[in-house]
């Protein structure tokens, strides 16, 4: 059966239209709450727990009230957290002992977004045959519980204190930070409470901005999506390092102090090479079909293997998982050390490659010089959803074309954004200029194929 709702990363889409309306979600928290209430533990009479979590837009009130009334009906307790990064869900669902953990969040999305995501008893994603039972269960009709069997709802006070404990013990006890001045952008997301008192209290000195969520400004000209806000307040408070992280949290890019963006391509190769260095490295390291070619060379350089995995944090962690290795993540700032966390998380990963620079004794720019970065271009271009590129035919003459240019010397990747109605065009390659003019030839063809369909 395929997945009517669930994408890559749970239901997403625009609030107040299907399938982000107060009454699915309603729904979708009664489903979700008859598959867990149903499982073995639940049969030996003991009633089901779910944590719910959320970031910090606007529509976040209203679908945590219609989560919570659907899985009460079904006889599900649930646990609020408030605003808590998404990894955080993950960890005090685990930490708790609930089955399940549920994130409200459209992650990097505008505040217009909003979704729903899930995590298992373990703090892993749920597996696919929970989703499409998930989903079978929409098509059923409610039937609210009788009223002695109700779910009870309650909230968890402690909930940051608990996450920034366990940030913390990912750090070794024998370094901290004292002595760095470190700007956090918070990007008005659900990190703002939680990641100026991590690194103030490994002993950095802090200056946060994107701390002062609205309900409409999360990700807005702020964050990892728009880190020019960063590197502008790294320049102006002359700060050691910038970090920045997206609006649930689970996202984060670095700037150096002279103001150099380092995505997590870069990031990767730096705690990468530093636990190889230390003996530390199990296997490999999985990234993405949009990992630079640069990476890719630096790390045979050094010797370590590297594997590419579709785009998709759970794309990521399923190869991570078949390969045995320990460390994997995208460009975009997403990070997987599962060594240290069931799922990928901005606060942790930042103190990661901060283990790599104390340790060393060196800097963002001296641990990467090596990298040869391939100029890359990627451009997104709006699509409606029964739009196919693979049946364009001038789409794919153009690719035919480009693909014969670039051999040897770059690459060209479409794929559709698994969050987002959008085509992501990217062109790589030795040539910037070239890369350029294939990215926008190739973008205004998808643009005009997509229109005329």
């Amino acid at each position: 059966m395929s997945r009517k709702y669930f994408g890559t990363d749970g239901v997403r889409g625009r609030v107040g239209e299907e399938p982000i309306t107060p009454e699915f979600v309603m729904r979708l928290g009664y489903a979700a709450g008859r598959i867990l209430a149903a499982n073995d533990r639940r049969a030996r009479g003991e009633r089901a727990s779910v944590i719910i979590g959320k970031d910090t837009r606007i529509s976040g009130y209203m679908l945590e009230s219609a989560l919570e009334a659907g899985l009460s009906a079904a006889g599900v307790d649930v646990l609020l957290l408030g605003p808590m990064p998404t990894p955080a869900i993950a960890y005090l669902t685990r930490a708790l002992r609930c089955q399940a953990g549920i994130v409200i969040s459209a992650s990097h999305n505008p505040y217009p977004d909003n979704g729903i995501k899930f995590f298992g008893p373990g703090g892993m994603k749920l597996a696919d045959k929970v989703e499409r039972a998930i989903e079978a269960g929409l098509d059923e009709p409610m039937v609210c519980m009788p009223s002695e069997k109700l779910g009870k709802a309650r909230r968890i006070e402690d909930a940051d204190g608990r996450y920034i404990e366990f940030c913390k013990s990912t750090y070794p006890t024998e370094l901290d930070l004292r002595g760095m001045r470190i700007v956090l952008d918070c990007g008005h997301g659900a990190t703002y409470h939680i990641a100026p008192s991590v690194f103030h209290e490994l002993g950095a000195e802090v200056i946060a901005i994107g701390v002062k969520p609205d309900g409409l400004n999360i990700n807005l000209d702020c964050g990892s999506t728009h880190p020019e806000a960063l590197q502008r307040a790294v320049r102006e408070n002359q700060a050691d390092l910038g970090i920045a992280f997206d609006g649930d949290g689970d996202r984060v890019l670095m700037v150096d102090a002279d103001g150099k963006l380092f995505d997590g391509d870069l990031m990767l190769y730096v705690i990468a090479c530093h636990r190889a260095k230390q003996g530390l490295l199990k296997g490999g390291v999985v990234g993405t079909s949009m990992t630079n070619l640069g990476i890719e060379h630096a790390f045979d350089k050094n010797k370590i293997p590297f594997a590419r995995a579709a785009v998709g944090d759970r794309y990521v962690l399923e190869m991570m998982e078949d390969k045995g290795w320990l460390l994997g993540g995208e460009s975009s700032g997403h990070i997987l050390c599962r060594d240290k966390h069931t799922t990928g998380d901005g606060i942790i990963s930042a103190l990661q490659v901060l283990h790599a620079l104390r340790a060393s004794k060196r800097t963002l720019k001296e641990l990467t010089k090596e990298i040869v970065v391939y100029p890359q271009v990627m451009i997104n271009v709006p699509i409606t959803k029964d739009f196919d590129f693979r049946d364009s035919i001038p789409v794919q003459a153009l690719l035919v074309d480009a693909n014969a240019e670039l051999k040897g010397s770059g690459r060209v990747l479409l794929r559709n954004s698994g969050t987002e109605p959008v085509l992501r065009v990217m062109v790589e390659g030795k040539d910037g200029t070239q890369v350029r003019q294939w990215a926008d030839k190739i973008a205004d063809c998808v643009k005009s194929s997509a229109q005329a369909a």
